[in-house]
Parts: structure tokens; sequence; C-alpha cells
């Protein structure tokens, strides 16, 4: 497996399924700022209004723009779906036999811009959960706000900074631990200030 952050701003995703399964990829990949429609000729879990349901049988014209598709219904349309992805060129994750989709999700940490992913690549989905959960107590959200903070610092640098090893320097010191104390202890204004006054 090849781990990667997938940009689905504005990209169109396809969730062939409107179960349990099929409603949480469609929220996840909705949440990601992706297109989505649920293919279920029946009535779909309660999905929001931004999440377009096309009560119908699956078709493989379903998948006509995909730029990724999720297979969430019978092992035998998801077969076909994934038999139908694939003559495309389309990625599919296929909830029934993974192993012959092109991707599996991992568990996941989010705290604002910092993402963090554990996957077991399928071996044991528990102990990626185990793994999660440990993520989840150990970084707060202060990590959040350290993130938006080297974000707008790094905009600084790069705009400021002409000396490309200088620059290097400042991005990695402010990536130090210790400025996450210092959030912790003092607040995101003054380890702003903080870190201006370096520059």
């Amino acid at each position: 497996m090849f781990p990667i952050i997938l940009n689905l701003t504005s990209k169109p995703v396809v969730v062939i399924g409107g179960g349990a399964v099929g409603v949480r990829k469609a929220l996840a990949a909705l949440a990601a700022g992706a297109v989505v429609r649920v293919i279920d000729p029946r009535s779909a879990l309660p999905l929001p209004p931004e999440v377009t349901h096309l009560p119908e049988p699956y078709r493989e014209d379903h998948l006509e723009g995909a730029a990724l598709v999720f297979a969430c219904a019978t092992p035998k349309v998801n077969a076909q779906v994934v038999t139908d992805a694939h003559a495309r060129g389309v990625l599919v994750n296929t909830a029934t036999s993974p192993d012959e989709g092109d991707f599996t999700l991992p568990a996941v940490v989010r705290r604002g811009d910092l993402t963090l992913a554990v996957s077991t690549e399928g071996a044991s989905p528990a102990l990626a959960r185990r793994i999660r959960e440990k993520f989840e107590a150990e970084y707060d959200e202060a990590f959040a706000e350290w993130v938006r903070l080297l974000a707008e610092v790094r905009a600084e640098v790069l705009a400021t900074v002409p000396d490309e090893s200088r620059r290097r320097e400042l991005l990695d010191a402010f990536a130090d631990w210790e400025w996450l104390a210092r959030l912790r202890a003092e607040g995101a204004e003054k380890v702003r200030e903080a870190m201006r006054a370096v520059l």
C-alpha cells in the first residue's frame, strides 16, 4: 500500500449502497469537500441535502465522471462495481472484499489541519482503532492551533527571509516541541508574537 492524503475538494465521489457503511463513506467524502452521490434502489439512511441520492439499481454509467468510488452494496454488486471502476481507471474501495479494491481507509484523528492516519492494511482493524484512540487522547486541540500558527509564520518566513538555509532553519525551529509547550502555557497570541520576534 502507498499512503497518500487525497484532495477531494469539488471532485465527484460515487457511493454504491446507502446502508450504514455507505452513508459513513458518503459523509467522510462530503467532509473532505467532495461532491457526493449515493446510488441505492432502497431509501438510503438519512443523508444531508448536499448528498445526491439516486434511488435506482446500480448501472455502470453511474460511475461516469467519478474521481473515486466506494462499493458498499451486496458482494455481487460490489464485485461488478470494482470491475467497472477498473475498466474506467477509477480508484475504488469495496466494503465486502477489500483486497479487490485499490485502497482502504485508515483510522483517522484530525486536529485542524493535522491529520494522523493509522492502518494495519486490514490485518487488525481493532488495533488500528486502539491506536487511533491513543492518538485522540495524546494529540489535543492545541495541535490544531499550533499548525495554524505554523502556517501563518511559514508564509511570513517565505515572504521575508531571502536566504534558503535560514528559512529552513527558522521553519525547523518553529516546529520544535518547545513552541507547543509555550502555546499551552501562554496562548496563541503570545506565541505568535514570540515567533514573529524571532523573525
